[in-house]
């Protein structure tokens, strides 16, 4: 069977990584087309850069073999919308990348008005919502050409976009009537009126009601208590201590 083709990237990292003119440059159409990352990027540069190759490569050919295959290119750039009207070969040199990034599925539905900003309609594309001739597209890097672009929809029914943008409440640590008082007095003082004091209105607290039920419970409840009878205390003898007889013991000289 032999080894599995290898396949080939479809882009080509930058000779300088770190060139500081690149990078911004890369990072504003970063914002402005709505790409996930910079591969996307690359992957259009590569693109631009085989159309330019193929132009060389025919300017150098002859007249007769040029002619078919030059046709061929421009009318490639043509179907997708790149180039209009009698285009040559050197208006293809003179291409931008920006011209390639107009024609993604992505930029397209967001400058007919379909979504708010590119991200939106990356989302909307990647969700499933956008259709090309009433089938489903998924891919927002999809480069669309000149005639199926006016048969971009939305799939099975159509989305309501919102202009308003979200507010969040602000959540204060402090009470706003308290605020109030805080700016009033510091106002009073800075022109030297008197500030009235408000009134406290003293609230009275009301007795608890005692429940008559409860209270005849209670009294019920005393009168089935029995007395206790006393017990009668037993009066402890004292133990009265026998006397132990003590024997003497004869003397060694009284023997007999």
């Amino acid at each position: 069977m032999g080894d599995p083709k290898k396949l080939k990237s479809k882009f080509s990292r930058p000779r300088k990584p770190w060139d500081s003119t690149r990078l911004e440059e890369e990072r504003k159409l970063k914002e402005d087309y709505g790409l996930k990352n910079k591969k996307e990027l690359w992957m259009t540069e590569k693109m631009l850069k085989k159309k330019r190759q193929n132009a060389r490569k025919l300017l150098a050919l002859e007249l007769e073999k040029r002619l078919k295959r030059e046709k061929e290119l421009l009318d490639s750039l043509k179907a997708i919308g790149i180039l209009k009207g009698n285009a040559i070969l050197d208006d293809v040199l003179g291409l931008k990348i920006e011209e390639f990034l107009e024609r993604r599925l992505e930029t397209i539905i967001w400058r007919k008005g379909m979504a708010n900003t590119p991200k939106q309609a990356r989302q909307f594309i990647v969700h499933g919502h956008i259709a090309i001739n009433g089938k489903k597209v998924k891919t927002p890097s999809c480069i669309v050409k000149a005639e199926e672009e006016s048969k971009i929809t939305y799939y099975k029914k159509a989305l309501k976009l919102t202009t308003e943008k979200p507010t969040k409440e602000i959540k204060k640590d402090f009470k706003q009537s308290s605020f109030e008082e805080k700016v009033f007095k510091i106002e009073e003082k800075k022109k030297g009126t008197p500030i009235e004091k408000k009134e406290k209105v003293e609230v009275k607290e009301k007795p608890k009601e005692i429940k008559k039920e409860k209270i005849d419970e209670k009294k019920e409840e005393k009168k089935t208590e029995k007395p206790v009878k006393e017990e009668k205390k037993v009066e402890e003898k004292p133990i009265e201590k026998k006397e132990q007889k003590t024997e003497e013991k004869p003397k060694e000289g009284d023997k007999k």
